[in-house]
């Protein structure tokens, strides 16, 4: 027995309930149902932003917005054009669901709670009559006629039009590459540094404002840094993690950073404010206490691996000591072996080649009536509720298209 729908949405996460919920809003007799593999829908959108969903960034600007997208940046411009973040902002507030924004620009519903979001989702589903299918893993996808046949291990689906929001599922992009559609091989995007080093393995917890550079390589990031019990995290990493996937990769995540402690002071400023420090605190401790805006435990750190004394007064500080330091300050080297997940965040970069893919409606150049939509193509961003606001996007864009 065949299941008939109009429209069918394979994916219940962010963007395949964003579309399906867009579609119905348009369009109200539209029959449409949301196909999701495991036992409960919206899974990542329970655990994301440690639990409170960062919905997305407050960045209104589509120009600006798209410089957060490693992968897409060209090729989302004119979805941004079609709905932004402000956009974002008014649908939820349409839907009963107010967002606040936080001191670093990131989205949250004013409950703090990730369910808000979930809870938004599902009333607007029975509102419009969406059927919410679940168990439902699909293991084949095919044209006949003109209509998309989908076959699930229980069920046989058939829809005029079918919309894919599966995120990195490879299942998936396998039967797409069997349909002619070439899929970018999927890497690991947003992950922290494995470092084992003596002048970090005490300070677990110390944050810095840093540039950080990858060696022989172009990648460049600067922002917060922060020491962790395996290595280096925070923003500035988690940056370069997502810019650098295919070459950290290529590296078996095997290679050598340059961490500028001073962020964008270079080496020569840095010896003139030492050697101005030399003067004025003569008589003091070097490694008693920060003179930059820095914890104090990092200081020392430094200067230790500076070859200096605990014990050494300012004035006494050699030539060869001073140039240490300048350069354990603006060119700290670390090796980095391996890498960690980022919590919960697991994004890949991969997915449908964007070539392959009309923006102006998220459909496949290849195949009328199949679309896009989310993670399942090849763009990512970096964290702070940008992949979110791709999932929105796109969702919305293809239930316009349709």
């Amino acid at each position: 027995m065949n299941q008939n729908f109009d429209i069918l949405v394979v994916g219940g996460g962010a963007a395949g309930f964003f579309t399906a919920i867009n579609i119905v809003e348009r369009s109200p007799k539209t029959k449409v149902a949301i196909l999701e593999r495991g036992a409960e829908v919206l899974g990542k959108v329970r655990v994301s932003g440690g639990g409170r969903c960062n919905v997305t960034h407050a960045c209104f600007e589509p120009n600006e917005l798209v410089k957060f997208y490693p992968r897409g940046e060209k090729e989302l411009r004119g979805p941004f054009h079609q709905f932004c973040s402000g956009d974002t902002i008014e649908w939820f507030e349409r839907h009963g669901v107010e967002l606040k924004i936080e001191e670093d620009g990131r989205m949250f519903p004013v409950s703090n709670s990730s369910q808000t979001i979930i809870d938004c989702f599902i009333k607007a589903t029975e509102k419009l009559g969406i059927a919410v299918l679940t168990g439902q893993s699909v293991q084949s996808i095919f044209k006949k006629d003109n209509f998309w046949k989908v076959e699930t291990q229980n069920e046989n689906y058939i829809a005029e039009k079918l919309v894919l929001a599966t995120g990195s599922n490879p299942k998936i992009w396998e039967m797409l590459q069997q349909q002619g559609h070439a899929i970018v091989s999927p890497v690991p995007s947003l992950f922290t540094f494995n470092i084992k080093d003596p002048r970090i393995k005490e300070l677990p917890g110390v944050a810095a404002q840093v540039t950080v550079k990858v060696k022989d390589t172009k990648l460049v990031s600067t922002g917060p840094l922060l020491i962790t019990h395996w290595g280096m995290s925070g923003p500035a990493i988690l940056k370069l993690s997502a810019w650098g996937a295919r070459t950290l990769f290529d590296k078996n995540y095997q290679f050598t950073i340059y961490v500028n402690w001073l962020n964008d002071v270079d080496n020569e400023d840095a010896e003139k404010i030492l050697k101005t420090l030399k003067q004025e605190h003569a008589k003091k401790g070097v490694s008693k206490k920060s003179p930059f805006d820095f914890p104090n435990r990092l200081w020392e750190s430094l200067v230790l691996a500076s070859n200096i004394p605990e014990e050494t007064k300012w004035a006494d500080l050699s030539k060869i000591q001073l140039q240490n330091l300048v350069n354990q300050l603006t060119n700290s080297t670390f090796q980095v072996n391996g890498k960690s997940t980022f919590k919960e965040e697991f994004v890949t970069a991969g997915g449908i080649d964007l070539k392959e893919i009309n923006f102006k409606t998220m459909e496949s150049k290849l195949h009328e009536n199949l679309y896009f939509a989310g993670e399942i193509v090849n763009i990512d961003a970096i964290t702070g509720g940008f992949n979110f606001q791709n999932a929105w996007t796109s969702g919305f864009i293809v239930a316009n298209g349709i």
